[in-house]
């Protein structure tokens, strides 16, 4: 199962949980839609609280790369919750040059452009976290995205590809099997599945906590009583041991909180990406 739709699952176990007793007196009396993944220029019915949205962080981006003006996720969503964010992990190939990040930036500097990249593509996580981590170390790197993960990781395996910034979870493998070379990860600690790779922050490296992030919203003019609701059983999830021991495996970061603080989170996100985009990085 993709990590995103594991989280998306999780999620929804909450948000469709209709023999919950809190639910049971009014909401929802029919089945409740979750919406994992969707185009972020598309348009968006306004309903009643029976269509949720589960977005990333490409919802704040594309408000600077893609702009619509049949949607925007301020104007368009009610937010629910900022439910998790994920860790990024900056890996080589097995047989690279490099064995620290301090090397790369060295080389990098020495030879701008000459090094390449993969992503998934413009916006994805993976590309926004390089464009943030090329920035902040003054370096330049040749972008190439990719339509398949699969295809990506296998030419970082064979050298192809010179560096690679995904999120954590879907490459511990790789690296614990030798595969990849990881030289750090992003975040406040150190990843529990590879205790032995520093964080940016440790090597003194600027960077942010982590550029992949999930969150829960409501079409706009969701009754607050049903946003309250949900807010609440999803709190209750991310709560149990099981769920958190698992979000961890998988190197996510469970958040919460109320939907101010969700609301505050995607307009700081939309600022910052926008400034990003002033360099042309993201272009």
């Amino acid at each position: 199962m993709r990590l995103r739709s594991w989280l998306g699952v999780m999620v929804a176990s909450a948000a469709l949980a209709v023999n919950a007793p809190a639910w049971a007196q009014s909401y929802p009396d029919r089945p409740v839609r979750l919406l994992i993944a969707f185009p972020g220029g598309g348009t968006i019915d306004t309903l009643d609280g029976y269509t949720l949205h589960f977005g990333a962080q490409t919802l704040a981006v594309n408000v600077t790369l893609q702009p619509s003006k049949e949607f925007d996720p301020v104007k368009d969503f009610d937010p629910i919750m900022l439910v998790a964010t994920a860790q990024d992990v900056l890996v080589v190939p097995p047989n690279s040059p490099f064995h620290s990040v301090k090397e790369l930036i060295d080389y990098a500097k020495a030879h701008p452009g000459e090094l390449n990249y993969a992503s998934l593509g413009t916006g994805t996580s993976g590309h926004l976290a390089t464009v943030m981590f090329s920035d902040l170390a003054g370096i330049k790197l040749q972008h190439v995205p990719y339509t398949s993960v699969s295809q990506a990781t296998t030419d970082v395996i064979s050298g192809r590809i010179a560096v690679f910034l995904p999120t954590l979870g879907g490459h511990i493998g790789n690296v614990t099997a030798g595969r990849m070379r990881a030289l750090a990860v992003s975040g406040r600690a150190r990843a529990a599945q590879l205790p032995d790779v520093p964080t940016f922050n440790e090597l003194g490296v600027k960077f942010v906590d982590e550029t992949s992030w999930y969150a829960l919203f409501a079409p706009k003019g969701t009754p607050k009583e049903i946003i309250a609701k949900v807010n609440a059983d999803v709190e209750r999830i991310l709560a149990m041991p099981d769920v958190k021991e698992k979000g961890l495996t998988l190197g996510y970061r469970f958040v919460g909180g109320s939907p101010e603080k969700l609301a505050a989170f995607l307009n700081n996100e939309i600022a910052k990406w926008a400034e990003v985009a002033q360099s042309a990085s993201l272009k």
